[in-house]
């Protein structure tokens, strides 16, 4: 409002600032009178500046104004000022000459004006048409505030004191000028030689200038005229000879210059902004290229690898299932851990770089097909599983063959045994010597079948034996079995032959036995008493020869106490042997006593006393050497005893120590008493611990490594086994990784979102409160709850039969904190949700406005537009992405920034 009436009134300029706000300028009435009436000057400086302001706008129609109480006074060219400044069509003017015709038309004028939220108040047509200066000048001076000084907004400040601030912080650095006012502060001209040297410092030298104020303004005013295309609206005499300028005319020029140069800072402050958005878009494209390179090495090595764990063809002996087993140690021990590192630091990048994509309010990173982390996950564990089947495989598999060649050997041994005794047999049952053979002779050869089908049967049960052996090799898939099964089946035809051979002699000698019945006693019972014993003997040579394999103490004391109890039964074995051999002594007694000269052999038994005599020798040779070798056993059981409980006792310590820093590293994430920075003080410690532990992490490997080659298998001292400490391990290592990126990525979001610490205390009691499960995750009841308990309204009421609920808000919320829709909201989310509303974050339509100022507003840009005012590397970018224009109008080579922007920010495709 503009209310100029009487003496001690105030002027006030009442207007609406287009940000919502009304701010109005008073100016004391008794200070607008002394100036008007007893300062010729203001009323001068005032008309030459208004003048020359109106003409720079109406020189755009092609007219100007001489004198600016008359030219207005039919309000013609008022309403022409007024559509040239304003960019709007006014109603048609009246075109006549009377005066009620130029009083419409400068009420047509006031009320455009007052629309555009002016109030003017006390200021009629009628004083414009009569020509009142006061009241021109005034209502000028209402049309520069409105349209020219208004829309001036700095640092939140706008109008007249936004224009201050503005000349303010474009001529701090200049020496010799303190601008305060509007007024005296630019009498000495460097003020406007400052301004025009931080925009324009080629047109001119401001370290060159002598205190000379009437040359100054000279100076700057011709320049202005000149370059800036600002007209000349004061007069250097003027300023100079007046104590005190007059402000209004010096604000009206002085805004000249802040919108002549405004454009400039406009586009320097979009080309920044461009800037800082590529530069951010180039950056998080470096780190996607990144991830995507290290998760197709680690997945091609997984690859690889996954094949070689799951190859189950087993080698043929022992020798190269051995080298299996060191191979697969050289990969637990050398090629996996560092994968396990790049799996760890693959995930943490991948956490960050969404972390930045949320920050700078771009769309989250979705890796190529296959490579999510999930998927690394997945291939890793498949990866895990084949290596956890495939130790357990070897070590069967070592077992198995440790068992074939156990078996083989007593296979070869008792096969070797029996055809030994079979050699010959056959061809003594198929002898006929019975024919020639005197009754004695055929008595002899009678009893001597007799101690033979003795023999026989005594060695049915060695052939099952043989036959049991072979079958159990057929069943373990010896890799030999062809040769095994053709000598068992050897042996199982000439056993089947003897059978028959033996039961056809027999009925030879029968019938013989009729003609001839003189038998000799005492060699039968020498044939029946030495071939048991004989085979007792050889019986007991086989066992003391026997293999054994044995995995305790217990099963080693087991067989000592059998032998010991062997040892026992050997005085009565002396005694059947003195027996049998004072047998052989009564018939060479007989022989001697009854003069018998005839070479005595004994017809009913193959056996001699030197054969029982050197198998007995042997039997007590091999007794001390059986004894010893199950000592020597018992020793080496012994030892590796020792070897479990020295693995048990480190074992037992370092499983419970890696329990212990997991909770640790647990409670430290969920503490709320200090600082993120202590939290990852103290984390950083934790894996400080963790790194110069890890010696006794590989002490534990070469024990485990000395008790596998020793071949023990179990430990019944410890419940950890060397696979439960690696994936105990292992997963300590991960989680310090995990949780030190964890709060990283919280002192980043707090840092970028401008979070205090004590919010961040906030946030995380109450998370923390609502986490009921404590997985460090709330489900979404908790979530809901939590809402619930912040103030958000998600209860809902019925209307019309349709229950209207809160589930459609919190749906929408859900979106934004758990877009993957696991049902779980961590911490990160829950962060990013509390900040979210209030973040100053670029936006799509920010970059299409800054794209269109470069463009001078056309809805495309030139290739040359682009190199102009971007850096290079980020022109060429935009250039090689920017599709080209289709809209009409544009020309050759034009480009569409729009659908480039909002590709940036995922509204769109590149």
């Amino acid at each position: 409002s503009l209310v100029l009436p009487g003496a001690n009134q105030t002027y006030l300029l009442h207007y609406n600032n287009g940000f919502g706000d009304e701010e109005d300028y008073m100016i004391q009435e008794d200070e607008w009178d002394r100036d008007m009436l007893l300062d010729p000057a203001w009323e001068k400086q005032q008309r030459k500046t208004f003048t020359a302001w109106c003409n720079s706008h109406l020189r755009k129609a092609g007219t100007q104004i001489e004198n600016i109480e008359d030219d207005f006074r039919n309000g013609l060219k008022l309403m022409l000022l007024l559509e040239v400044i304003s960019g709007e069509r006014l109603p048609k003017p009246d075109r006549g000459k009377m005066r009620f015709h130029k009083i419409a038309n400068v009420n047509k004028a006031l009320d455009f004006i007052t629309s555009k939220g002016v109030k003017l108040v006390s200021i009629g047509a009628e004083e414009i048409v009569d020509g009142n200066i006061k009241m021109t000048l005034g209502m000028i001076w209402t049309i520069i505030l409105r349209f020219a000084i208004q829309d001036i907004s700095v640092e939140e400040t706008s109008a007249k004191e936004g224009l201050l601030l503005w000349c303010q912080r474009k001529t701090a650095p200049y020496r010799n000028v303190n601008v305060q006012n509007f007024h005296v502060s630019w009498k000495d001209g460097l003020a406007f030689c400052a301004l025009i040297h931080k925009h324009r410092p080629d047109l001119i030298n401001y370290h060159n200038l002598k205190d000379d104020p009437m040359g100054n303004l000279n100076l700057a005013f011709e320049i202005a005229e000149k370059h800036l295309d600002i007209p000349k609206m004061l007069d250097a005499e003027d300023i100079i000879n007046t104590p005190k300028p007059d402000e209004r005319a010096i604000m009206t020029y002085v805004s000249c210059f802040y919108h002549a140069f405004a454009g400039a800072e406009q586009a320097e402050t979009a080309a920044n902004r461009i800037c800082k958005v590529l530069g951010v878009n180039q950056e998080n494209e470096k780190l996607m290229e990144e991830y995507e390179r290290l998760a197709s090495e680690l997945l091609e090595w997984i690859r690889r690898t996954t094949p070689w764990l799951e190859n189950r063809t087993a080698e043929k002996n022992m020798v190269e299932m051995q080298r299996k087993l060191e191979d697969f140690r050289d990969y637990r021990r050398m090629h996996k851990p560092p994968k396990v590192q790049e799996k760890c630091q693959l995930e943490i990048s991948f956490n960050t770089l969404q972390t930045k994509l949320r920050i700078s309010n771009r769309p989250a990173f979705m890796p190529s097909e296959g490579k999510m982390v999930s998927d690394i996950a997945s291939a890793w564990q498949g990866l895990e599983g084949a290596e956890k089947g495939y130790e357990e495989w070897l070590l069967t598999e070592i077992r198995r063959l440790e068992r074939l060649d156990h078996l083989a050997e007593k296979f070869r041994q008792k096969a070797s045994t029996h055809e030994t005794w079979a050699n010959g047999k056959e061809l003594i049952l198929s002898q006929k010597d019975y024919e020639t053979a005197t009754l004695t002779e055929v008595r002899a050869l009678l009893r001597k079948h007799e101690s033979f089908e003795s023999d026989l049967a005594a060695h049915q049960d060695r052939v099952e034996q043989i036959a049991a052996i072979a079958q159990e090799l057929n069943e373990l898939d010896y890799y030999d079995v062809a040769a095994v099964n053709q000598r068992c089946q050897r042996i199982c035809d000439l056993w089947d032959q003897l059978g028959t051979l033996t039961q056809k002699r027999r009925e030879a000698l029968e019938r013989t036995e009729k003609l001839l019945e003189t038998i000799d006693q005492l060699f039968l019972e020498f044939a029946k008493r030495s071939a048991p014993f004989n085979n007792w003997m050889e019986g007991a040579m086989e066992d003391l020869q026997d293999m054994f394999i044995v995995h305790t103490i217990d099963e080693v004391q087991s067989l000592i106490s059998s032998h010991e109890q062997f040892k026992a039964t050997l005085p009565e074995a002396d005694g059947e042997r003195q027996a049998i051999l004072g047998i052989h002594m009564e018939v060479q007694k007989i022989s001697q006593s009854y003069g018998i000269k005839a070479n005595l052999i004994n017809p009913y038994s193959t056996i001699t006393t030197e054969e029982l005599l050197a198998k007995w020798d042997r039997v007590k040779k091999l007794v001390p050497q059986r004894e010893g070798s199950l000592q020597e056993e018992l020793a080496r059981q012994h030892a590796s005893e020792r070897l479990r409980r020295q693995f048990a006792v480190q074992a037992n310590l370092i499983g419970p120590w890696i329990q212990t820093r997991m909770e640790e590293i647990g409670h430290c994430s969920l503490d709320v008493g200090g600082t993120l920075e202590d939290q990852m003080t103290q984390l950083k410690q934790f894996e400080h611990v963790i790194v110069i532990y890890k010696p006794n992490i590989d002490k534990l490997e070469g024990d485990h490594q000395l008790i596998q080659e020793s071949l023990v298998f179990d430990n019944k001292h410890t419940n950890y086994t060397m696979e439960h400490i690696r994936v105990g391990w292992e997963l300590l290592l991960t989680t310090i990784a995990r949780t030190i990126n964890e709060i990283e990525t919280q002192i980043l979001t707090r840092d970028a979102k401008g979070i205090s610490q004590e919010q961040m205390h906030e946030f995380r009691s109450s998370f923390n409160h609502f986490d009921r499960k404590k997985h460090g995750a709330m489900d979404t009841d908790d979530f809901r709850a939590c809402l619930i308990s912040m103030g958000y309204d998600l209860v809902g009421v019925s209307i019309c039969s349709c229950r209207i609920t809160g589930e459609v808000e919190f749906a929408r919320i859900m979106m934004l904190v758990d877009p993957s829709a696991t049902g779980m909201v961590s911490f990160q989310s829950f962060i990013d949700f509390m900040t979210r509303e209030t973040t100053d974050t670029d936006t799509a339509d920010q970059v299409v406005a800054s794209f269109r100022i470069l463009a001078a507003n056309k809805p495309y840009i030139l290739v040359e537009e682009l190199r102009r005012e971007l850096p290079p590397d980020q022109a060429e970018y935009c250039i090689l992405r920017m599709a080209p224009y289709s809209g009409p109008g544009g020309p050759a080579g034009a480009l569409d920034y729009t659908a480039f922007s909002t590709a940036l920010y995922g509204e769109s495709d590149l």
